[in-house]
């Protein structure tokens, strides 16, 4: 784990070293990403992080549903009860809880639309703090302390997802 605000990078879009696949997602390498088009699962990291900011891109199409999941109490099984889901989910029938949100936790402030784009998500997780950004914009402050450590998982839901430049830092 990459200590003292150093930057690592967890996924440079060449190889999926350091990460599990979950389920039935068809998660394929190319152009620098990850992509999914369809099953459902998650790409969840080997290792746990308790006090981190992550850094990562992300591209979808308007009906796709996604997530990035935090400090997942159980590895083999990621849910948006045992985790922090960061939710990508612009068409979200019920939007309390629509992109840029966490699920069950915190409503976005901002409702910002992802589709079609490449759009950068900063999650800053320190004690019960919790901030996200969606590209440049703080949708999320919050406190709550029902997670504190655990891998972190990217999900594929629904429509086309793609992830790239996933980089961490520990705050310990």
């Amino acid at each position: 784990t990459a200590r003292g605000g150093e930057w690592k990078t967890l996924f440079d879009g060449s190889s999926l070293d350091g990460w599990r696949a979950l389920g039935t997602a068809n998660w394929e390498l190319g152009d620098g990403a990850v992509t999914a088009t369809s099953g459902s699962g998650f790409l969840v990291s080997e290792d746990s992080y308790d006090d981190f900011q992550l850094k990562l891109e992300f591209w979808v199409d308007e009906p796709a549903n996604s997530g990035v999941f935090i400090r997942g109490a159980d590895p083999q099984r990621i849910t948006d009860r045992n985790s922090y889901e960061i939710n990508i989910y612009d068409t979200r029938a019920d939007q309390t809880y629509r992109t840029g949100g966490i699920v069950h936790v915190a409503a976005p402030s901002a409702m910002i639309n992802a589709g079609g784009q490449w759009n950068t998500f900063e999650i800053h997780a320190q004690g019960s703090e919790l901030i996200v950004n969606l590209n440049g914009t703080q949708t999320v402050a919050t406190n709550d302390d029902q997670h504190s450590s655990g891998p972190f998982a990217l999900q594929y839901a629904a429509g086309t997802v793609r992830f790239r430049n996933v980089q961490i830092r520990s705050l310990d």
